[in-house]
């Protein structure tokens, strides 16, 4: 998977978790639980849409990985 392809990839599973989240406006370095402000559930949520689209899997061991928006991005470019 491309870059380009995980960045929409992560930007519309954001948009679906947390609708009300600027997807068009994101910082690649915003933090998904501080900055972005999502609880343990919508991280969860999170990781699994983007799994049903892209078919990439995260481990709990990789949590620490995806904490940003640019690493989630990476993590699925490189895995997807």
């Amino acid at each position: 998977m491309t870059e380009q392809d995980a960045r929409t990839a992560v930007r519309a599973a954001i948009g679906q978790v947390a609708p009300d989240i600027d997807t068009d406006g994101l910082d690649g370095q915003a933090r998904l639980r501080q900055d972005l402000e999502l609880d343990s559930l919508d991280f969860l949520a999170l990781l699994e849409t983007l799994a049903k689209a892209t078919g990439v899997d995260t481990p709990e061991s990789d949590y620490g990985q995806v904490a940003t928006v640019e690493g989630l991005i990476n993590y699925i470019a490189a895995r997807g």
